[in-house]
């Protein structure tokens, strides 16, 4: 008994660093997009496939630690909504990657974040749950904030506002995942369910990114992304959030959008104006808000 309370202590006291690592390592997924010499849907296939024998060779190590299979309790109805939630983090990696080569570096991480609220949103719609006051308010913030976002990527051209739409979608088919994951996740342990959604995912990418560049000549940034976004920054962040509360995940979680606009306006002089930053600053409280615990 004392054993598992100290393991226990011990998997907590790592959670907050291992959330802000996690994180920060997500944050320059943007970046290492651009840096690719493939195409931005080719990008996300080799994020996906690379990703694959790593996280593998993790649940196994994890299965074996709790003496257990790591595959164990698999249907083939489980296998198929694993499946689904793959399909659909495929869709998000493609609208968010050719997002993000029309859009600023902050926009697309702020915006594929809206993930938070939209949750909210499904509860009320689909589930026919009651929303709490602090999460109309997030609703509220976030439509304000998206709209003044989208408004001036508009002014400054089609591109950016395209741009900015389809960093939205990318959040709207990450709802999904993350809808469909937890269904998974109800069965099978944590890195399991990312094996498989991430098998998935590469399969569903496979002819997509075939219809541009796909063969890096130089490997760093798919490396990059398979490595240091799909295991390390989502293994890390899948490990922490069983440790944190809401509130504090969704405030490491904004780690991502800070360090990616650092990013954008050194490297690419994007230079957020008064009204990116009002507009950013309704989507954070917003994001926030819905990271609020409820009293109830």
């Amino acid at each position: 008994m004392g054993s598992t309370d100290n393991s226990a202590q011990a998997g907590a006291r790592w959670a907050f660093p291992a959330m802000i690592t996690g994180s920060a390592c997500l944050a320059f997924g943007p970046w290492l997009v651009r840096l690719a010499d493939v195409g931005p849907l080719a990008s996300a296939f080799w994020r996906q496939a690379l990703a694959v024998p790593f996280l593998f060779a993790l649940a196994l190590v994890a299965g074996r630690r709790q003496g257990h299979a790591p595959f164990a309790g698999s249907t083939v109805g489980l296998v198929g909504l694993a499946a689904l939630a793959g399909f659909a983090f495929a869709a998000d990696l493609s609208v968010w990657h050719l997002g993000i080569m029309r859009t600023t570096l902050a926009n697309s991480t702020l915006l594929a974040n809206a993930a938070t609220f939209l949750l909210p949103l499904y509860g009320l719609v689909v589930l026919g749950q009651r929303l709490t006051r602090p999460q109309w308010w997030a609703l509220a913030a976030a439509a304000a904030g998206v709209a003044l976002l989208l408004g001036r990527s508009a002014e400054v051209s089609a591109r950016h506002f395209a741009g900015d739409l389809l960093c939205l979608a990318a959040a709207v088919f990450y709802t999904i995942y993350l809808i469909a994951i937890e269904k998974v996740r109800g069965t099978l342990d944590a890195m399991p369910a990312l094996v498989l959604a991430t098998l998935a995912s590469a399969l569903a990418l496979a002819p997509l990114a075939a219809s541009g560049a796909f063969w890096p000549q130089d490997w760093t940034p798919v490396l990059g992304l398979a490595i240091g976004s799909q295991v390390v920054g989502q293994g890390l962040i899948v490990y922490a959030v069983r440790h944190l509360s809401p509130l504090v995940v969704g405030l490491t979680l904004l780690v991502q959008p800070a360090i990616s606009a650092i990013i954008g306006a050194l490297r690419f002089g994007e230079v957020p104006g008064p009204l990116e930053l009002v507009g950013a600053g309704l989507v954070v409280a917003a994001l926030l808000i819905a990271r609020l615990p409820s009293r109830a």
